[in-house]
């Protein structure tokens, strides 16, 4: 890659698919079905293991530095769940190199001779400290290119140690089988890549092993399996906490809402009771008004009676001395009004006599002066 195209792998990492205004580039966004999510979460097997002797190739997807910087811009507003996809990607990879793993064991059984468990545990036993130097030689080698020389020679004091324990096993195995069996080449399966590792393999070839770019690849994309799985269940327990607060929230939203539903309907309840009580209590005030007043009427009633009742009878006791009674007291009225209407015509009668004895007196007046005048 030339300088210009490094340059511009670089700004498009950086700024996007937008940093220079071509539309061009902008049709196909990051959330598109052909982008490859692996990608853009940097874990893609292809990216990863190219130029290996396990090189995948050219992606099916599309895989664009520009596009992951918009991913990287847009994940830091929202989650996206690409890890998802990614896992799944991972997992299908992973799982055909454990089947090309379990393969390879099965053809090294049939092919290399077989021996007794015991020799065939201390020939695992060399296996892991070969494993073992080789690690550390392979981060010796990293911690000097960084500069850390003296973590480096601390390291390789290390693997000094580990060597003394490997001549010691190795002894062992030797002693246990015979010396034209020793010669041949056991080889073993690493558990990591897939490669075959010879139980005889030099400290600088185990080096190159466990320090190359196959073994390294693998090592990152199964530890970038875990932290995916990792993280998306960190995202899902979080995802799912939120559901459960905001379904809390709605329940308590609704609980308040029934409350003052609730609350609402009592108080119209209370207030039609309370119309209802200062209508009964007007009407009460209403009827017992009426009563009072029919009550007070009725006494007066009773007191015009009993005072009707008191001059009758003040009446009656002059007429007669007998005792009063309902019967004597109507019958006393009726003698009075007869006694009254006999008066009345007495009084008749007498003015009636006094009128015409005056008349005849009139008469005999005038009698007596023409008479009078005759004489004269």
């Amino acid at each position: 890659m030339s300088a210009q195209a490094q340059m511009r792998a670089l700004l498009d990492q950086l700024m996007g698919t937008a940093r220079d205004g071509d539309e061009t580039r902008q049709r196909v966004k990051f959330t598109d079905e052909r982008v490859c999510k692996s990608h853009l979460l940097n874990c893609c097997p292809h990216d990863i293991l190219s130029g290996t002797r396990m090189d995948l190739g050219e992606c099916a997807k599309t895989h664009d530095l520009a596009l992951r910087a918009d991913y990287e811009i847009a994940s830091k507003e929202r989650d996206l769940f690409f890890e998802l996809d990614a896992v799944d990607h991972l997992e299908s990879f992973i799982a055909d190199c454990d089947r090309r793993t379990e393969l390879a064991k099965k053809r090294l059984v049939e092919t290399q001779d077989e021996i007794s468990a015991e020799v065939a545990e201390k020939a695992e036993t060399v296996h892991e400290l070969n494993e073992e130097i080789g690690k550390l030689l392979a981060k010796a080698e990293q911690l000097g290119a960084e500069g850390n020389v003296d973590e480096a020679q601390k390291v390789l004091q290390e693997v000094e140690k580990v060597r003394s324990r490997k001549r010691d096993a190795e002894e062992e195995y030797r002693n246990s089988m015979p010396a034209s069996s020793f010669q041949q080449q056991k080889l073993r399966v690493c558990e990591v890549c897939s490669a075959y590792l010879g139980l005889h393999d030099n400290d600088r070839r185990l080096a190159d092993h466990f320090g190359g770019k196959l073994h390294l690849g693998f090592i990152q994309i199964r530890e970038k399996l875990e932290a995916l799985k990792k993280t998306v269940l960190e995202k899902q327990e979080k995802r799912n906490q939120d559901r459960l607060k905001r379904r809390e929230e709605r329940e308590k939203e609704e609980r308040m809402k029934k409350r003052t539903k609730s609350r609402s309907r009592e108080r119209s309840r209370e207030h039609r009771r309370s119309s209802s009580r200062d209508r009964r209590r007007r009407r009460s005030r209403s009827s017992s008004r009426e009563r009072r007043r029919s009550s007070r009427s009725r006494s007066r009633d009773r007191e015009r009676r009993r005072r009707h009742r008191s001059r009758s009878h003040s009446k009656g006791g002059r007429h007669s001395h007998e005792p009063s009674s309902r019967h004597k007291s109507s019958r006393d009225r009726d003698r009075s009004s007869r006694d009254r209407s006999r008066e009345r015509s007495r009084k008749r009668g007498s003015s009636e006599r006094r009128q015409d004895s005056r008349d005849q007196n009139g008469r005999t007046d005038s009698r007596r002066a023409e008479v009078r005048d005759r004489d004269l």
